[in-house]
């Protein structure tokens, strides 16, 4: 039945377009809505209001945005979107409603955080501590490794370095085995593309931040060192956070039968965050977007 706090208008326009999509027939859709066939071919006569065009328009909006990344977008991911890609002042609430009644909802699903022990050759200070706020970027970076799956339960292991000042993954590498070899090159990419920096490096206990030769890789450019507290994930929580977007709205979504696919799908993944997934605490810039604001402010 129809949910009267909504207004018959806007199921009418979802109506027409379910119905001009071929998903099923006016009779169909009305008895499902429970409104009389009369009422909606009145209102198809009847001149539209204002409203209605801008919501007939905004529903055609949110259904390529939605489809443009395979349903993975919710209602604030969205609403950001049109605002940002089409110059409009829509509210955040108007949007829910008319993908609730579109019968959208994010694809996605979180993952609980998992945080595994080493035995530490090297530890460091939690210099951190949380302060997870940066006024430009390479100043602090986050990292981390993440275990992820393919065919038959093959792994595969995704290491990346997240900048606190845009949010960007700076580098990123995918392998089979999860050791130093994987973080080091991760950093030395880290490194290459942006020469000079000294920022404030900070990851959980894992066996390869805890190695004498991170260290040593740290010490060579200068660069400090910041651990999280044993078994405290959440002194790492925006690259955790990372992870958990990730998953929800690429890795969960589908099944990979090989190693290049997964890989093909991260890259893709990745180049989407860093350059077309608006953030609302970076004013609702990308990450990218945001470093070139933080470029020309701070010149």
């Amino acid at each position: 039945m129809v949910n009267h706090s909504v207004s018959y208008e806007n199921i009418y326009i979802v109506i027409k377009m379910f119905n001009e999509e071929g998903k099923a027939s006016i009779s169909e859709l009305c008895e499902i809505a429970g409104i009389h066939r009369s009422s909606y071919y009145k209102w198809l006569k009847t001149r539209k209001s204002k409203r209605e065009i801008e919501n007939e328009n905004l529903i055609e909006l949110i259904k390529e945005a939605y489809e443009e990344r395979d349903g993975i977008l919710g209602y604030r991911q969205i609403t950001i979107k049109i605002r940002r890609e089409h110059n409009l002042k829509v509210n955040h609430k108007r949007i829910y409603r008319l993908m609730k009644l579109m019968g959208l909802q994010s694809v996605c699903r979180r993952k609980r955080y998992r945080y595994i022990k080493s035995t530490p050759d090297i530890t460091a200070e939690n210099i951190l501590n949380r302060n997870f706020r940066a006024q430009n970027t390479c100043e602090k970076w986050l990292t981390d490794v993440t275990e992820l799956r393919y065919g038959n339960g093959k792994k595969a292991y995704l290491s990346a370095i997240l900048d606190l000042g845009d949010r960007s993954i700076v580098s990123y590498v995918i392998g089979h085995s999860n050791n130093n070899a994987l973080v080091f090159e991760t950093f030395d990419v880290a490194i290459k593309l942006n020469p000079g920096a000294k920022p404030l490096v900070h990851s959980d206990r894992g066996f390869q931040y805890t190695s004498k030769a991170f260290r040593e890789k740290l010490d060579k450019v200068g660069m400090k060192q910041s651990m999280s507290r044993v078994g405290c994930c959440l002194d790492n929580a925006p690259m955790e956070g990372f992870w958990g977007i990730l998953k929800a709205e690429m890795y969960y979504l589908r099944k990979f039968e090989t190693f290049e696919e997964l890989k093909i799908a991260i890259k893709d993944y990745i180049e989407y965050y860093n350059n077309k997934r608006y953030q609302r605490r970076l004013n609702c810039m990308s990450p990218l977007e945001y470093r070139k604001y933080l470029s020309n402010i701070n010149t």
